[in-house]
């Protein structure tokens, strides 16, 4: 019996050279046909009060499924919140996966205190994208 492998894009299109980037770009390009690589972009802002509490958003991360951004809470150093500002929502697959993805990521971030959390399963992609905005606002708050 023989198989043969269809490739997932056409030859011309895989075959074409990849534009170069700008110098002064900034962000990473994210890399085509369906790798899962992604690119930063956005602003990384903060603010705080006189109570210790600190509030430091991530970059967006473009993921394959769409962006993927959080907000940090910190209190005394600690992370005492995290929430996604900014997510996959285009179809009901979307909101399923993340009906139940944001929730244990978000409970690995405070456990972990940091960025390094398992990716949940079936939401490979959203967690990449939720660890890289987590490890951007942990970087602008000087964790």
């Amino acid at each position: 019996m023989l198989l043969s492998l269809k490739p997932h894009t056409p030859p011309e299109i895989a075959a074409a050279p990849a534009p170069a980037a700008s110098a002064g770009a900034g962000a990473s390009a994210g890399s085509g046909g369906g790798s899962g690589s992604g690119s930063s972009s956005g602003s990384s802002g903060g603010s705080g009060s006189s109570s210790g509490t600190k509030t430091v958003t991530g970059e967006t991360v473009q993921t394959r499924w769409g962006p993927v951004q959080v907000r940090i809470t910190l209190k005394n150093g600690r992370i005492t919140d995290v929430t996604a500002v900014s997510y996959p929502t285009d179809n009901p697959r979307d909101q399923e996966i993340n009906s139940y993805a944001l929730p244990e990521l978000r409970r690995e971030a405070l456990a972990a205190q940091s960025a390094d959390i398992d990716s949940v399963s079936g939401a490979t992609y959203t967690s990449d994208g939720y660890r890289q905005s987590l490890q951007s606002a942990l970087d602008s708050a000087g964790l």
